[in-house]
């Protein structure tokens, strides 16, 4: 198979967004907010063809930042997580995956991070497939920092551009997205 180019990878993802993922009417968003679409991603990165595009295309965006792990919020970034896994060992890149949980379990472990130990002061980048105010992102953040992991940035596949780049810059944090809202016509 012939390594394909990253604007070929890009334009594939945002042909699958459009077609698959983006829907039209009225919803509720989990920030609470009313809205005329509902973007939803796993749609897309629970599907092989998806997994695929959006892990090679966050492993680009992450190249050269010296990271040591990348993971986020269950459950937007479960599959990419777990996509992100898979491609980073077939490219021969260490790279650590983690989710973080709402609130840590209350049986075995007990844990709020999930995923081979994060140690302190190792850098990480988080991940979501939506970003719409940034909570999710900011909750991960609050629960890295508890443990002394520095969080870099974080990469979401869309950006609603309804404030989470600038909640999330309020909290030291840069978002970087695949796409802007508006890149998928709406």
């Amino acid at each position: 198979m012939t390594e394909k180019t990253s604007g070929e990878l890009r334009g594939e993802l945002l042909s699958l967004l459009q077609s698959k993922a983006l829907k039209k009417g009225n919803f509720t968003l989990s920030s609470g907010k009313t809205s005329t679409y509902y973007l939803d991603g796993r749609i897309i990165t629970l599907t092989p063809k998806g997994a695929y595009l959006v892990a090679n295309i966050i492993l680009e965006m992450a190249k050269g930042k010296g990271i040591d792990a990348i993971g986020g919020p269950t459950l937007g970034a479960d599959p990419i997580v777990g996509a992100v896994a898979a491609v980073s060992h077939l490219k021969a890149v260490e790279l650590k995956t983690f989710i973080v949980r709402k609130a840590a379990k209350e049986h075995g472990m007990q844990r709020q991070i999930e995923g081979p130990g994060l140690l302190p002061g190792e850098r990480v980048i988080l991940v979501d497939d939506v970003a719409t105010s940034g909570k999710a992102l900011l909750e991960a953040k609050a629960a890295l920092d508890k443990i002394g992991i520095k969080v870099e940035s974080a990469i979401v596949i869309v950006d609603r551009q309804e404030g989470a780049r600038e909640n999330l810059a309020k909290a030291g944090l840069r978002l970087e997205s695949i796409f802007r809202i508006e890149e998928l016509g709406v």
